[in-house]
C-alpha cells in the first residue's frame, strides 16, 4: 500500500538502520557512519528542517515523527516558514510537489491511497484551536482538521464532531473540477493512465543507478505481456537530462504516457528530461 496523508504522524523511525543495519557502515557528507549513528543524524536533521523554528506549523510527535499534513511537510521542505502569507506561486509549487509525491505512490505496483486532506490541500490547524485535544501530548490533532469535499456547508467553521475546519490550499472538489490545472484534475489524469496500463498490477524489475541526486527511476513489467513501464521522478528543484540504460527492452520504441509522443531508444538507453519537481511515465511496448 502506497499512501499519502492519513490521521497519524509522518513517521521518522528509520527502522532498518535501527535494527538490521545498525552496525553496517555508510557514507554521508564525506563521513563514515554506522547505521545506528546515521539514523540519529538523519532524524535530527529532519526534525530541525520539518518542524520547530524552521516550520512552526508542524509539531514533533512523541519520539518517532512529525505531526503535519502532506501540504505542510512540502512547505517545510521548500523552506516556507509562514503558511498564512503564501502567494500564488508558492501554492503552485506546493501543489507541484504534492502531485510528484502522488505520482511516486501511484506509478508503481500496489494500492494507492490518499485522503480528503490531500484532495483539498489541507494545512495544519493552529495548536490553540485544538489545545484541549492536545492536552495529553498528542500533537497529531493539528493534522486532523475538518474539510468539506463537496461544499456542502461552505460557511461552516467546524465539523459535526466539532473539529475546526482546516485551512485548504486547493479548494473543494466542485471548485477544482472547474480548473484544468487543479490538483484534482491533474491527479485524475494520473489515475486514468495508472488504470489504462494496469500499473497497479505490474511487477517491479529494476531501479537503475542514476547520476542526478534527485532522480528516481523505477522499471516495471506490465501484466498480460503489455511491455515495460518506466517511472521517472525528479525530486530536485532543478531541471535534469540523463541517459538511463535499460536492459533487455522488448522493442526500440518508447512512448510518453502523458503526451502520447513516441521516440526511439538510443542503444538501449532512455533519455529522461525533467523539470524540477516533475515526473514522467514511459511505455515500452512489446515487440
Amino acid at each position: 500500500i502506497h499512501a499519502l496523508q492519513n490521521h497519524d504522524e509522518l513517521t521518522l523511525e528509520l527502522v532498518h538502520f535501527w535494527t538490521l543495519h545498525k552496525e553496517e557502515l555508510y557514507e554521508l557528507g564525506g563521513k563514515a557512519w554506522t547505521g545506528a549513528d546515521l539514523r540519529e543524524q538523519i532524524r535530527t536533521t529532519m526534525y530541525e528542517r520539518l518542524s520547530g523554528e524552521s516550520a512552526p506549523y508542524n509539531r514533533k510527535f512523541v519520539t518517532n515523527g512529525v505531526a503535519c499534513t502532506t501540504a505542510s511537510i512540502i512547505a517545510a521542505a521548500l523552506g516556507l516558514r509562514d503558511l498564512s502569507r503564501l502567494d500564488a506561486a508558492q501554492i503552485a509549487q506546493i501543489q507541484r510537489v504534492h502531485l510528484l509525491l502522488a505520482m511516486y505512490n501511484a506509478f508503481q505496483p500496489g494500492v494507492f491511497a490518499l485522503s480528503g486532506w490531500d484532495l483539498v490541500g489541507a494545512l495544519p490547524l493552529p495548536a490553540d484551536a485544538v489545545a484541549e485535544l492536545m492536552a495529553d501530548g498528542d500533537t497529531r490533532w493539528i493534522n486532523r482538521g475538518a474539510y468539506d469535499l463537496l461544499d456542502g456547508n461552505p460557511s461552516a467553521t467546524h465539523s459535526a464532531a466539532n473539529l475546526p475546519k482546516a485551512p485548504a490550499l486547493y479548494g473543494s472538489i466542485p471548485s477544482q473540477l472547474q480548473e484544468p490545472a487543479s490538483f484534482l484534475n491533474q491527479l485524475k489524469t494520473m489515475l486514468a493512465i495508472r488504470r489504462q496500463y494496469e500499473i497497479y498490477a505490474s511487477r517491479q524489475i529494476a531501479i537503475p543507478s542514476v547520476q542526478s541526486k534527485g532522480l528516481l527511476v523505477m522499471v516495471h513489467a506490465l501484466p498480460h505481456n503489455q511491455g515495460l513501464q518506466v517511472t521517472a521522478l525528479n525530486f530536485g528543484a532543478h531541471a535534469l537530462v540523463e541517459e538511463i540504460p535499460l536492459a533487455e527492452t522488448p522493442s526500440p520504441r518508447v512512448v510518453d504516457m502523458f503526451t502520447g509522443r513516441a521516440e526511439l531508444l538510443a542503444a538501449g538507453a532512455l533519455r529522461v528530461a525533467l523539470d524540477g519537481y516533475a515526473g514522467k511515465s514511459y511505455w515500452i511496448p512489446p515487440a
